[in-house]
C-alpha cells in the first residue's frame, strides 16, 4: 500500500507501527507471563523485567535474537517498511520496545494516531469513514443468528443425552444430571470476581504510572482505530521480506505471532476481534478478486491457466497486488453466505482500494461457490488441492492405520485466516471423533483428525468395561477410588487388587498411546508443509487427543523457524507427565494461549497411565508448574473421563478463547 492510497499519514504510520512493536513484544512476554496471572508484577523502575531475553547482560538488541522484535524474526521490519517508516528510525523503535515498559510509550503514540492533521485530505477521511462501515456490514453478515446457536446447543444436548446413557460411571445416573440443571449457580460471583481480576490486569497494562487508565484510548475515533488494524495486518501479510540470509522465519503467509500482538492492539484499542476477524476476510477476499481478475487476463495469454499450474505446483502462496504492494494472502474466497454481501458493498469497497474497483468485488460475489472459485481457495491457501481435506494417508505411515481430516462447520471457504484443529482422544464409535466439536461458536475453519479409531474405540470399551465389573463398581460406592487417586498424588502404594484388574486394559492403552505419539508426529508434519494454508492454527483436544497435539509441540519445538505455526492450545484430561516431557519448549512453539484443563477426581485417567503418574505427575489432574501455561480447573464439570465427550463444548465456551487475556484461571463452573 502507497502512500498514494493509504488512509494514514506518515506520522500516524510511524505511531501504528510503533504500536505494533509494542504489542509484539508484550505477546513475547505474556507468553509467560500472561496477563492476570498474580505473578505479573514489573517494576517500573527495571525496565530488564519486561524483557524476554536468554541472556539478561545484553544491552543492545542486536544481541539478543530470540526476541520478536530482532531483525532476525524477520517479524517487525517488513512492517515497518510497507508503512514506509523512515529505515533511519527501525533501530531506535526496537530498541524502545524491547528494553522500555510499553506503559511509557502507549499513550504518545496513541496521540499521535488520533491527531488529525492537514495531511489527511477529505478523500482519505472518507475512505476511513467507508471502511469501517464496511467493516461493520460484513461482521454482522458474518454473525450467527440466536437460531443458530440454540439449533447448535440442542444438538449438544441430544448427544450428551445419549452419551450418558451409555458411557457415564454406573454411580452417575441421569437424575444427577437434571439436579445439575436445576441446581442455583452458586458460583457466578467468583466467576464474576475472576473476570474483574483479569480485566483489571488488562487495563494495567496499559495504565499510567499514576495506575490511571490511559485517556488516549478514547480519544481514537473508532474508524481509525480499524483502519489502523486493517493497514498493519496488509502489512503483515505483505511479500516485503528482509534479508533471508539473517532470518530466522522462512515461510510467508500469516505468522502465529502476528496475529495474537494484532489481538493485543484490538484489545488495547477495544475492538471486538469479530471485527477484525472481518477485517480478515475482507482482505482476503480482495486479494482472491485480484486473483481472479488476473487469472482471467492469463487465460487469455496461455492454453493452461495459472490456477492450474498453481495446483500442480504444490505448496505455494496466493499473491496479490493491493494499493501497489505484492501481498502474500492466504485467504478464501467469499462462499456464498457472504459473497451477496459483498457484491453490496462492491461500490463501496471498490473506493477503498482503487486497484480492485467495483468490479473486482462483485467478481467474488459471482465466483462464489464457482469450479474456478473453488480451485482460486486451494490455490491461496497455499496447499495443493484440498489442503487439509486432501491430506487422507494414500498409504500406511509408520505404525499409523488412520490419520485424516474432516471439515466441520459452516466457515469454509469463506476467507477465514483462521484455522483450528479439533482431536478426539477417547471414543466407543467413530461419530465421537465428530460429535464433541460441532457446537461450537465461532469465526474459524475448523476441522477435525479422525486418527487411530480402531485402537481408540478399543481402549476406551476396554475401560468402560472395566468400571462396569462388580469390583470397581463396589470400590466407588464406598468412595474408594478417591482414596486411590489421592494415593497417586502422594505417590504411595497402589492396592494389589488394582494391578490384578487393571492388567487387561494395559496392552490397549500401551498401544493407543504409543500410536498417539506418532501421530502427534504426523500433525507435525502436515502443519510444516502448510497444508492449513500458511494460516495461525489453534489445536484443541481431550485425553488421547491432547497427547497428539502435545507431541505435534514437541515436533515443532525443534527448530526455532517453526514458532510461527501455533497460535493456541487447550488441553483437557490430558494423559501427560509433568516432569521430564520438557513443557517450556512446547510453550515457545504456541505464540498465545496455552491452557491445560484437568479434573482432580480423574481417577480413571490416574489408573490408565498409572506408570508414569507415580514418580512423574499427570496433567489431567494436576496442575502444570510452567510459567505461561493456564492450568484451569475443570472438576466441577468433569464427572469421569467420559465426560469429556459432551462436557468439551461448554469448557470451551467458559474459557473465551478468542479474549487476548485469561479469563478463567481457577476454575471452569457448572452452567
Amino acid at each position: 500500500m502507497s502512500s498514494s492510497t493509504s488512509m494514514l499519514t506518515a506520522t500516524q504510520k510511524y505511531a501504528a507501527g510503533a504500536l505494533f512493536a509494542l504489542a509484539l513484544h508484550q505477546a513475547q512476554i505474556h507468553q509467560t507471563t500472561p496477563l492476570g496471572f498474580p505473578s505479573h508484577q514489573v517494576d517500573d523502575d527495571d525496565p530488564s523485567e519486561e524483557r524476554v531475553s536468554s541472556s539478561s547482560s545484553s544491552d543492545a538488541i542486536s544481541d539478543d535474537p530470540h526476541l520478536w522484535v530482532h531483525p532476525s524474526s524477520d517479524l517487525l521490519r517488513p512492517v515497518f517498511k510497507f508503512l514506509e517508516i523512515d529505515s533511519r528510525a527501525w533501530d531506535g523503535l526496537e530498541e524502545t520496545v524491547a528494553y522500555s515498559p510499553a506503559k511509557h510509550h502507549v499513550g504518545a503514540f496513541l496521540r499521535l494516531l488520533a491527531e488529525d492533521s492537514s495531511d489527511i485530505s477529505a478523500e482519505a477521511a472518507d475512505q476511513e469513514l467507508a471502511l469501517s462501515n464496511s467493516i461493520e456490514a460484513l461482521s454482522m453478515s458474518m454473525e450467527k443468528t440466536p437460531d443458530d446457536y440454540q439449533s447448535k446447543k440442542e444438538k449438544q444436548r441430544e448427544y450428551e443425552h445419549a452419551c450418558r446413557e451409555k458411557f457415564s460411571t454406573p454411580d452417575k445416573t441421569l437424575d444427577s444430571k437434571s439436579e445439575e440443571n436445576n441446581m442455583p449457580n452458586n458460583s457466578q460471583q467468583e466467576t464474576n470476581a475472576i473476570t474483574s481480576i483479569v480485566e483489571e490486569a488488562h487495563v494495567e497494562s496499559i495504565c499510567e504510572s499514576d495506575g490511571k487508565p490511559l485517556e488516549e484510548v478514547t480519544m481514537l475515533s473508532y474508524p481509525r482505530k480499524v483502519t489502523v488494524l486493517y493497514e498493519l495486518l496488509s502489512a503483515c501479510l505483505a511479500d516485503t521480506p528482509e534479508d533471508k540470509k539473517k532470518s530466522t522465519r522462512q515461510r510467508k503467509g500469516y505468522d502465529a505471532r502476528h496475529r495474537v500482538a494484532l489481538r493485543l492492539l484490538a484489545t488495547w484499542f477495544d475492538v471486538k476481534w469479530t471485527k477484525m476477524e472481518s477485517i480478515e476476510t475482507m482482505i482476503a477476499c480482495s486479494a482472491m478478486a485480484l486473483l481472479k481478475e488476473e487469472e482471467s487476463k492469463e487465460v487469455a495469454r496461455t492454453p493452461e491457466s495459472s490456477w492450474a499450474k498453481w495446483k500442480r505446483g504444490g505448496i505455494i502462496g496466493a499473491a496479490a497486488l493491493t494499493g501497489g504492494t505484492l501481498m502474500a494472502v492466504t485467504g478464501g474466497l467469499a462462499a456464498p453466505a457472504i459473497a451477496a454481501g459483498f457484491g453490496a458493498l462492491a461500490p463501496t469497497l471498490g473506493t477503498i482500494i482503487p486497484v480492485i474497483g467495483a468490479s473486482g468485488f462483485a467478481a467474488v460475489a459471482s465466483a462464489a461457490g464457482s469450479v474456478a472459485g473453488s480451485v482460486a481457495v486451494a490455490a491461496s491457501f497455499g496447499a495443493a488441492g484440498a489442503g487439509l481435506t486432501g491430506s487422507k494417508m494414500a498409504r500406511r505411515v509408520g505404525d499409523v492405520d488412520e490419520f485424516e481430516f474432516k471439515a466441520i462447520g459452516e466457515n469454509h471457504n469463506q476467507g477465514r485466516l483462521g484455522v483450528e484443529i479439533s482431536v478426539s482422544g477417547f471414543v466407543f464409535e467413530e461419530e465421537d471423533f465428530v460429535k464433541p466439536w460441532e457446537g461450537q461458536y465461532d469465526n474459524l475453519e475448523r476441522y477435525v483428525l479422525k486418527w487411530e479409531s480402531k485402537n481408540l474405540i478399543a481402549v476406551s470399551t476396554a475401560i468402560q468395561d472395566w468400571l462396569t465389573s462388580s469390583i470397581a463398581m463396589g470400590m466407588m460406592k464406598q468412595g474408594a477410588m478417591m482414596t486411590v487417586l489421592s494415593s497417586l498424588l502422594t505417590a504411595l502404594a497402589w492396592p494389589a487388587t488394582l494391578f490384578v484388574l487393571t492388567d487387561f486394559i494395559d496392552s490397549k492403552w500401551t498401544v493407543a498411546v504409543n500410536r498417539s505419539d506418532k501421530a502427534g508426529k504426523l500433525l507435525a508434519e502436515v502443519l510444516l508443509k502448510g497444508l492449513q494454508g500458511q494460516r495461525p492454527v489453534t489445536l484443541i483436544g481431550f485425553s488421547l487427543g491432547a497427547r497428539v497435539i502435545f507431541r505435534c509441540l514437541q515436533v515443532l519445538s525443534e527448530s526455532e523457524s517453526n514458532a510461527g505455526l501455533v497460535e493456541r492450545v487447550v488441553l483437557l484430561g490430558a494423559p501427560i507427565a509433568i516432569k521430564d516431557m520438557n513443557w517450556e519448549a512446547t510453550r515457545k512453539v504456541v505464540a498465545g494461549r496455552y491452557v491445560n484443563a484437568y479434573s482432580t477426581n480423574d481417577w480413571m485417567l490416574g489408573i490408565a497411565f498409572r506408570a508414569n503418574l507415580l514418580t512423574q505427575g499427570l496433567a489431567g489432574i494436576q496442575p502444570v508448574d510452567v510459567p505461561g501455561i493456564e492450568n484451569v480447573d475443570v472438576t466441577e464439570v468433569i464427572e469421569g473421563h467420559s465426560s469429556y465427550l459432551w462436557r468439551t463444548q461448554q469448557i470451551l465456551e467458559q474459557l473465551e478463547l478468542d479474549t487476548y487475556y485469561p479469563v478463567f484461571n481457577r476454575r471452569v463452573v457448572k452452567s
